[in-house]
């Protein structure tokens, strides 16, 4: 397998043919409104990224236009005969077209996606493959992505006033960089049809579109329409469906912001099921803020104290990059990077680098 399929593949867990009997229940994610009084937004932020890792922002200031031409693109390439959107399908990579069998360990899901690169470049070299008329995808790829990404900064940036970061942008500054890793995927759910015969009408067939995960990456943007199907699971075995609200963005924490705030935050799994009694389809934005494969993943030393010292070890992107996507989805990731388990280490020492005994 060659290294960059390793940085690029991409991970759906393998799906169950449905899902049933399971614990649903239903919560209220947290909403902030990023136009409430500054001190206001900060400490609804922190709580509810300590608490659930997901929250819902409104107000936003991500212009309703830019949105709306990124959808309608995502909606027009997907409604494409399957032919044509193979056209798009990634060679060597997983940029570009994919649909349900997804990266190199047999991983699927009841999904179609479109993944780009975030970056200007890629964007543009992408657009020719997948558009009869690519300056206007181009367009409207780049502006959406550049829209979420300051949103993700301005996040990041209250984030980090809000638990005492004395630099602000100590976590925003990894997105900013010109090779940072970030990610713009389109997720499209089909409608569930495929038990909709004369032998089941009137039953509720729900499959997994997207496997039980957590993003590797630091902050996630997502933007869906008004059809349901995210859930988030905040306890084993339980799972919490998140009401889609299109005028908000939903917001969570990936595994890098948890591991430099020292465990504050919560970088929580969550999936995507399908139901057949939906008569429209789903489709999802997700922006992936990511540092640059280079960098180095550390909490900062205020987050590091005697009472809590420090929960991981520092690793570069690059190095968790490569086992994440060589495991399986479902596998425990962010435990490898743990400090000091009974089994890995017998002593901690903080003192601007970690000492491990093995």
């Amino acid at each position: 397998m060659k290294p960059k399929d390793i940085f690029v593949k991409d991970m759906v867990v393998p799906s169950p043919t449905s899902v049933q009997n399971e614990n649903v229940q239903h919560i209220d994610l947290p909403i902030v409104d990023l136009a409430c009084e500054r001190s206001m937004v900060i400490k609804q932020i922190v709580k509810a990224s300590e608490e659930f890792g997901f929250f819902n922002v409104i107000n936003h200031d991500v212009p309703h236009e830019i949105i709306a031409k990124m959808e309608e693109a995502g909606f027009d390439f997907f409604a494409k005969p399957v032919d044509q959107k193979k056209v798009a399908m990634a060679a060597g990579d997983s940029f570009g077209y994919g649909s349900k069998n997804i990266g190199i360990n047999g991983d699927m899901g009841e999904v179609e996606y479109l993944l780009f690169n975030a970056s200007v470049p890629a964007i543009a070299q992408l657009s020719k493959t997948i558009s009869n008329v690519p300056s206007n995808l181009r367009s409207s790829v780049s502006a959406y992505t550049d829209a979420v990404r300051k949103l993700a900064c301005e996040i990041l940036e209250l984030m980090a006033e809000g638990i005492g970061v004395p630099n602000k942008f100590c976590f925003s500054r990894f997105i900013k960089e010109v090779d940072s890793d970030s990610l713009l995927r389109l997720n499209h759910y089909p409608h569930n049809i495929t038990n909709n015969n004369n032998n089941n009408k009137g039953c509720n067939h729900t499959k997994v579109g997207f496997g039980e995960h957590s993003d590797p990456q630091i902050l996630t943007i997502l933007r869906s329409n008004d059809v349901g199907g995210l859930q988030i699971s905040l306890q084993d075995g339980v799972w919490n469906p998140v009401i889609p609200d299109p005028s908000a963005f939903c917001v969570n924490v990936g595994d890098l912001l948890e591991v430099m705030t020292n465990g504050r935050f919560l970088s929580v799994r969550h999936r995507v099921v399908t139901h057949s009694y939906k008569k429209k389809c789903r489709m999802s934005m997700a922006y992936f803020g990511a540092p640059p494969l280079h960098a180095c993943i550390i909490a900062p030393p205020i987050m590091v104290t005697q009472e809590r010292p420090s929960l991981f070890r520092p690793f570069t992107w690059s190095e968790y990059k490569k086992v994440t996507y060589s495991l399986r989805l479902g596998d425990s990731r962010i435990n490898l990077f743990r400090n000091c388990t009974q089994v890995q280490c017998k002593r901690q020492v903080w003192n601007e680098e970690f000492i491990f005994e093995q």
